[in-house]
């Protein structure tokens, strides 16, 4: 079997620019602005020392001299923010000489803004934001996906809004995500109505900026992931309109930068080791999933174990089909001129030999 450290040495690396650390650090310091000034319950606990690096953006090695693996924070009902929680990841790495870090961003696009510049190691996002990160030069590689899960994902209207369907929010403005599974999708619902974007007012939030915007009336309607939905829906501030479960056809990845790859492809293996456990733990284990994420996703047990049902569990492997669709997904932003230069996605895919020298080999089953 071809040895996946040697291609991956081959690969080549790319030069983070001193005007690209510049920027994250500035984005880096408007976020926690953001969050700050937000106030809201879903936001006042992003306030820790992880949230920003601590070192400089394109540092990769802790105090202790050991070299980082930092990895997205996850606030969702997701095995990713079980195996925070839990544990496993840190101890799992620590013979490696690796110490985990949990990093925090507002979405998808923030976090692959974090992998161009060095600042994230592992992102977890929807469909949309690689496309974006590729189309901005980010040398993107993707690493694994999961099952579709449409459901967790919904477009809120206020609850008293005489809004019945999507033909309804015709001219009014409708809050998302740039580049996000929410901008995605509202365009997959606005076509199967006869519609395009531009019948409605798009406005561009991160999450937690749409979720004082929505709350206070400012906007029309909001396309958002869980736990967010369900808290509008416990607070009763909002209602589904539609969720994604017979809309969305695509999936979330797992992703990195290729120079991460090429240095860390032991890590990347016990990490994908390690989630992997983690999802079927999560699968398996509704009641204590549901006790353990309570304070991450400001949901109550009981709402937990209800939303357990909206989701199916385990990573899926890359398949020709899988990267069908992602290009199928690069093509449509091109087409509606929201990435300016046309994507060519296979450039961030790995070959069969190649992912199968990480992905676990029950994963690689379920092609």
């Amino acid at each position: 079997m071809v040895n996946f450290k040697a291609q991956l040495a081959n690969w080549k690396r790319p030069q983070v620019t001193r005007r690209s650390a510049l920027f994250f650090l500035g984005y880096s310091l408007a976020f926690s602005t953001t969050l700050v000034s937000c106030g809201s319950p879903s936001t006042n606990s992003t306030q820790s020392s992880s949230t920003v690096p601590s070192a400089s953006p394109t540092s990769s090695t802790s105090s202790n001299g050991k070299k980082l693996f930092r990895v997205v924070r996850s606030k969702q009902l997701t095995a990713l923010a079980v195996l925070e929680k839990q544990g496993t990841l840190e101890k799992a790495l620590e013979p490696l000489g690796y110490t985990v870090q949990w990093l925090e961003f507002a979405a998808g696009p923030q976090q692959l803004e974090a992998i161009k510049v060095g600042a994230l190691d592992i992102a977890s996002t929807a469909e949309s934001p690689p496309v974006f990160a590729q189309a901005s030069g980010t040398d993107l590689i993707y690493l694994a996906t999961t099952p579709t899960n449409g459901k967790p994902v919904a477009l809120l209207v206020p609850k008293d809004s005489r809004v019945q369907s999507i033909k309804d929010l015709k001219g009014k403005k409708i809050a998302f995500q740039k580049a996000s599974i929410g901008h995605y999708l509202l365009v997959k619902a606005l076509e199967r109505e006869g519609l395009k974007l531009s019948d409605v007012e798009s406005v561009f939030l991160t999450p937690p900026d749409a979720n004082v915007a929505f709350s206070q009336g400012k906007v029309d309607g909001w396309f958002i992931w869980d736990p967010f939905v369900t808290r509008s829906e416990q607070s009763q501030v909002g209602r589904v309109l539609l969720d994604g479960e017979n809309l969305r056809d695509t999936t979330n990845f797992y992703s990195t930068h290729r120079r991460f790859a090429q240095e860390n492809p032991e890590a990347i293996k016990v990490f994908f080791q390690e989630i992997e456990k983690a999802e079927i733990w999560t699968r398996d284990h509704p009641k204590e999933v549901a006790q353990l994420l309570a304070p991450v996703t400001q949901l109550s047990p009981e709402v937990l174990e209800i939303m357990h049902d909206k989701y199916e569990y385990g990573l899926r492997p890359i398949t020709p089909a899988i990267i069908a669709k992602q290009q199928e997904v690069a093509d449509l932003w091109y087409s509606l001129k929201l990435v300016p230069v046309k994507v060519d996605v296979k450039k961030g895919f790995l070959t069969p030999e190649e992912y199968a020298q990480f992905t676990p080999q029950e994963v690689l089953a379920r092609k």
